[in-house]
């Protein structure tokens, strides 16, 4: 076998000219990358407290107008409430004395001034009053006592001659109505009312009721 020997040809100049620019152009651009890798490095660390800035103001802003949305939501419930406050108030403000005395008589009940009248006006305070009686009952004595004359008086009879007449529609004497005199009525024996339940309320003391009455009493 023979040995050989292999020697390599000297580089030339232009080659060298190319390798050493090869190198250069590495260099200069492993140079750029490291320096545009550092410039980007400040821009987003920069970016970032700009972003979390941005953020910040957002939330505030959001916070602001939320509290702001918050508080006119609360002021209109608030000025609701104090509408209905007033609107209640109103409602239940009291009926004024006159207006309500008005009302009373405007539904209290009225009565002819006349015997009809008045023995329908006796019935319903006998009725309160828990004394018994009938219209029939109370008609039948007045026309025998006085014929319904309110103003009737008896000048002629053992009364009369005592000094106490026997007066009005059911002929009382003015002892019985004293004793029998029913309250709400007038304290007057002529009173055609208090002369009627006078009379009753002492016929239902000694004969049970005016009903059972049919003669002098």
């Amino acid at each position: 076998m023979r040995n050989f020997t292999f020697t390599a040809p000297a580089a030339t100049k232009i080659q060298k000219v190319g390798i050493a620019g090869g190198f250069a152009a590495l260099a200069a651009a492993t140079t750029f990358g490291l320096a545009a890798t550092a410039d980007q490095q400040p821009a987003q660390a920069a970016a970032k407290p700009a972003a979390a800035t941005t953020a910040t103001t957002a939330t505030v802003l959001s916070g602001t107008t939320d509290k702001a949305v918050g508080e006119r939501a609360g002021d209109a419930v608030s000025r609701s409430a104090d509408r209905v406050e007033v609107q209640q108030v109103a409602y239940k403000m009291p009926v004024s004395p006159e207006k309500s005395e008005k009302s009373e008589k405007s539904e209290k009940k009225t009565y002819t001034d006349n015997l009809d009248g008045w023995i329908r006006e006796s019935l319903d305070i006998m009725q309160a009053k828990g004394i018994p009686g009938t219209y029939h009952g109370l008609h039948k004595n007045i026309i025998r006592e006085s014929s319904g004359n309110p103003k009737a008086i008896n000048d002629w009879d053992i009364n009369a001659v005592n000094g106490i007449p026997s007066k009005g529609l059911l002929q009382v004497i003015p002892p019985t109505f004293e004793a029998y005199h029913v309250d709400g009525t007038p304290d007057d024996i002529w009173n055609p009312v208090s002369n009627i339940t006078a009379a009753a309320n002492y016929a239902a003391d000694k004969y049970g009721s005016i009903d059972n009455v049919n003669s002098a009493y």
